[in-house]
This record gives C-alpha cells, sequence and structure tokens, in this order.
C-alpha cells in the first residue's frame, strides 16, 4: 500500500474518494487548497472557502485521517485567474477550470503533497487512469469515469504523462448516486451538500459581476446580423476557410440594443443581452473588442451559430497521449468535444506543418476562441488544444 495525499475540497467527491483510498488500505493524508483571498475581487458565492475547510475538518475526523492546508492563492491569481482576464479582455473563451487542473492541483500542489512525503496525489474527479506497457514503456491512459452524466475526463484534457502517472481517481468507477450513497452510510458530513458550479476551487461566481472588478464597462451597439447574410456568401470547403470565426462589420446588420462591454460576452450566449420582442431568442454570435461590437442572430438555428472546423496551432496542441501525436499530412478520425458534457461528436483530425485542423461530420454550435477541445478514441482522452 501506498501513502496517499488527497485534495479536500470540503465536497463529497472527495470525501469519499478519501474513504475508498483508507478502505484499500493505503496511509491516507488529507490537504486542503485555499485558492482565493483577494478582498479587492468579490465572489458571489453560496459557500466560502471557510465553510469548505470545516467540512473538510469534520470528513477528515471521522475518517480519522490527518489534514493540513495550503495557501495558494498568490500563485491561482498569477495563474489561473490573471489568464481568464487577460483572454476574456481579448475576446476569448477561456476555461479557467481545464487551467486549474495544470497549474495548480496537478504541478504546485503536486509539489504541496511531494513535501508530505506522497508517493500518489489523490481527486475526487469522476475519471479513471489505466497504466499499460506500449513499446517497453509504461504508459497512462487517462479514460471518461463510469458516470456519463459526471464524466470530468475534460478537465483533465491539459495533463501531461508525468502528471497523470502520479495521479489516483478513487471514485472513477462509480456512479454519482453512489457516492452519495456511500457518504451517508458512512455519516460524512459532505452526504448532502451540494456540488460547486463555479470556478475551480473558488465557488459559484456571477462571472460579468467578476469580470467587470477588473475589466472596464464600455457601452457599445449589438447588432443583428440577418440569416440571408449567409445566402450572400460563396461557400468554400477549403479547411482553413471554414475553420475561421465569421468576420462581420457594422453595416452588415442593424443595432437592435446596447451592451455594457463586448469582452463580457461569449458565441452562443443567449441571457444578458436584455433584448425583447423578437420572437425567437437571440444569440451572440460574434465579438468584436476592437470596435466594441456584439453581433447577434436570430433562433438557435441561426447560421452564425455553427462551423463545420476549428483550428488549433502547434504551440497550444498538447497530446496526453505523445507516443499517438500525429505527424504532418495525417490525418485519423476521433471524437471530440469542445466543452465540458458536451456529447462526443464525430471528427476528423489533421495535422498540417502550422498546426491541427478539427473537421466535425456536424456543423458545432458555439465554437469560441480561448475554449479548449478535446478528442478522444472510444473512452480514452488522447489530446487537447486551444482553439484558435
Amino acid at each position: 500500500m501506498a501513502k496517499v495525499v488527497i485534495g479536500m475540497s470540503g465536497g463529497v467527491d472527495s470525501s469519499v474518494a478519501a474513504y475508498l483510498l483508507k478502505q484499500q488500505g493505503h496511509e491516507v493524508i488529507g490537504l486542503f487548497m485555499k485558492n482565493w483571498d483577494d478582498a479587492s475581487v468579490t465572489l458571489t458565492s453560496s459557500c466560502t472557502w471557510e465553510d469548505d475547510i470545516m467540512f473538510a475538518e469534520m470528513v477528515s475526523k471521522k475518517l480519522d485521517i490527518p489534514l493540513h492546508s495550503v495557501d495558494l492563492s498568490d500563485q491561482y491569481r498569477k495563474r489561473v485567474v490573471e489568464y481568464m482576464f487577460s483572454e476574456y479582455e481579448r475576446g476569448r473563451t477561456p476555461n479557467p477550470d481545464v487551467l486549474c487542473n495544470r497549474e495548480i492541483k496537478f504541478d504546485i500542489f503536486i509539489d504541496e503533497c511531494l513535501k508530505l512525503g506522497a508517493e500518489y496525489v489523490a481527486t475526487g474527479h469522476y475519471c479513471r487512469k489505466e497504466t499499460v506497457v506500449v513499446d517497453g514503456k509504461e504508459t497512462h491512459r487517462l479514460l471518461a469515469g463510469a458516470d456519463p452524466n459526471k464524466d470530468q475526463s475534460y478537465f483533465l484534457c491539459q495533463l501531461s504523462q508525468e502528471q497523470i502517472s502520479r495521479a489516483l481517481f478513487p471514485i472513477g468507477e462509480l456512479l454519482k448516486p453512489d457516492v452519495r450513497r456511500i457518504a451517508e452510510e458512512q455519516g460524512l458530513a459532505t452526504a448532502a451538500r451540494k456540488d460547486s458550479q463555479g470556478i475551480c476551487f473558488v465557488g459559484k461566481v456571477d462571472l460579468p459581476t467578476f469580470l467587470q472588478q477588473k475589466l472596464e464597462a464600455k457601452k457599445g451597439d449589438i447588432i443583428e446580423i440577418p440569416a440571408s447574410y449567409y445566402e450572400e456568401l460563396q461557400t468554400s470547403d477549403d479547411l482553413e476557410d471554414i475553420s475561421k470565426a465569421y468576420r462581420y462589420k457594422r453595416e452588415d446588420g442593424k443595432v437592435l440594443g446596447e451592451h455594457r462591454g463586448a469582452h463580457f460576452y461569449t458565441i452562443g450566449q443567449r441571457k444578458g443581452l436584455n433584448i425583447g420582442g423578437t420572437g425567437k431568442p437571440m444569440y451572440v454570435i460574434a465579438i468584436d473588442v476592437e470596435e466594441n461590437i456584439v453581433y447577434v442572430g436570430r433562433g438557435d438555428d441561426h447560421p452564425g451559430l455553427y462551423r463545420k472546423a476549428l483550428f488549433i496551432s502547434n504551440d497550444e496542441m498538447h497530446w496526453v497521449r505523445p507516443d499517438l501525436k500525429l505527424d504532418i499530412g495525417e490525418s485519423k478520425d476521433f471524437l471530440a468535444r469542445i466543452r465540458y458534457r458536451q456529447p462526443l461528436q464525430e471528427a476528423t483530425l489533421i495535422a498540417k506543418s502550422e498546426g491541427c485542423y478539427i473537421r466535425f461530420r456536424k456543423p458545432q454550435r458555439g465554437i469560441a476562441a480561448g475554449q479548449f477541445a478535446a478528442w478522444y478514441t472510444n473512452d480514452e482522452l488522447i489530446g487537447s488544444g486551444v482553439i484558435n
């Protein structure tokens, strides 16, 4: 058996993961991460880190395992939050949870765990790990969680082989109701506690309010692009053309209203536009942070919401399985997603000298620069990258 340090978040998933590790005979140590203490930026949250650590302490006491805490708020602000602000300022749509896992949980946090003598680091993620030998070398496979409704492999899409080698995912084979049941049977304080829905280890966040505390509000026009606009476009099947986001000009549509700042919006967004009386709902189809314009389309079938392909530059490509990396000129079919919980989509990955294109069998809704695209073979996560 091994010495395992588990990240205790104060939630039911990490609580049950700790219980299972102890049942397996491991020497288990809990470690709580404090990731936010910046009073200059208010996070509206149903629970604070003080509540989280209180629950983590109650569970640790019940399981009779030691609990340590570490303040990583400075690194979190620099590596995750500042990145998030800079991306939104550029009109892109970042995923801070993916960054938190790559930069914090499986990097700085692992270093802290090693100081406690850890052989492995465990988390309450719904995913699985399998170690196989490929060409005489130990290779770690990152697999989707057994619960299709809770699979969190997408959030781990930027992890390296070295990071995965140290990771354990005790609840990856379980369904969420089973995790709740175990917590209840063992009398864990977190058994009925609601799951956090916010930014990784920070809590529930009202994102527009959060962004407005660092990014300047600036009024601008909301312009509707009619669906008929696309009838005049020459259709192209060229990969480079179909992977590009639509670019509009002010004269392509009509002004419908006013917004508070283009960088507060993202592709596919419906709420927060405050436009009524349009019959069908309006969706953001493009944002121009240079001109401070938000472009919208009417109805969820508007052509501007959909794209056939996307592009990831070489410096943004990441292979969870480096041994399966495509060579320039190669192409291969995968299953892909561009956001958490999106059903996997049939797609082809095409490797070019400048990067990789992902061409989908069916046009995809709401592709936005800054998002992470991840690709799979069956239930194994093979690689990921930031969409240009």
